[in-house]
């Protein structure tokens, strides 16, 4: 306990290490997930080849980095909270935990999509693994958001600034999906006329 009371400076750091760690596995295992999807459509051999690339990557990255991470983050910030129990009488602390459990529960559901993947069951398309990828992002701006600016914080605009980045978002999304589908038709259409 004297270890955990003296080295907190230590603690802080990898807690916030691993936090990032633990983001870049999130999106990045997402990214796969949806390039894993759009393989399913290709046509033999290629989708047989990049099926089992993918795998291969997934596997490494969910249980290498990823998961490691998160509990790493977890075990890190429960050490925080040990060495500096009055950080539970702040309203930003239980914030951010709650919004650590929905990252938490995120986190879950992409190992569930993951284990859907493996066993070759295609429940999400990659439409809507694009906008769950943005999940992670507005979760990392509103955690990192309430740790930096604490108790003050202004929650009406918070709350307002999150909707608009969770906004700005999904029109990115919905403009970058028109992108690819015009290019889709132009490239068929080359294809066609060849």
């Amino acid at each position: 306990m004297e270890w955990i009371q003296t080295n907190v400076g230590i603690i802080k750091s990898l807690h916030i290490i691993f936090m990032v760690s633990w983001f870049a596995g999130l999106f990045y295992m997402v990214r796969l997930f949806i390039y894993h999807v759009e393989a399913n459509g290709k046509e033999d051999p290629e989708k047989s080849i990049l099926t089992k690339q993918f795998l291969i990557m997934e596997r490494r990255l969910w249980w290498i980095i990823s998961t490691p991470a998160m509990m790493l983050t977890v075990i890190f910030g429960i050490l925080m909270l040990v060495a500096i129990p009055s950080y539970l009488t702040q309203l930003y602390i239980h914030l951010k935990l709650g919004f650590v459990l929905l990252l938490l529960v995120y986190h879950f559901i992409c190992q569930k999509i993951y284990f859907d993947l493996k066993a070759d069951r295609f429940f999400w398309g990659s439409g809507a693994l694009r906008v769950w990828n943005e999940v992670a992002t507005l979760l990392l701006v509103i955690i990192v958001f309430i740790v930096v600016l604490k108790d003050s914080l202004n929650w009406v605009y918070a709350t307002i600034g999150f909707f608009a980045v969770a906004l700005l978002l999904m029109l990115a999304i919905k403009m970058y999906q028109a992108i690819r589908k015009k290019d889709h038709v132009e490239n068929s259409r080359e294809k066609e006329n060849k």
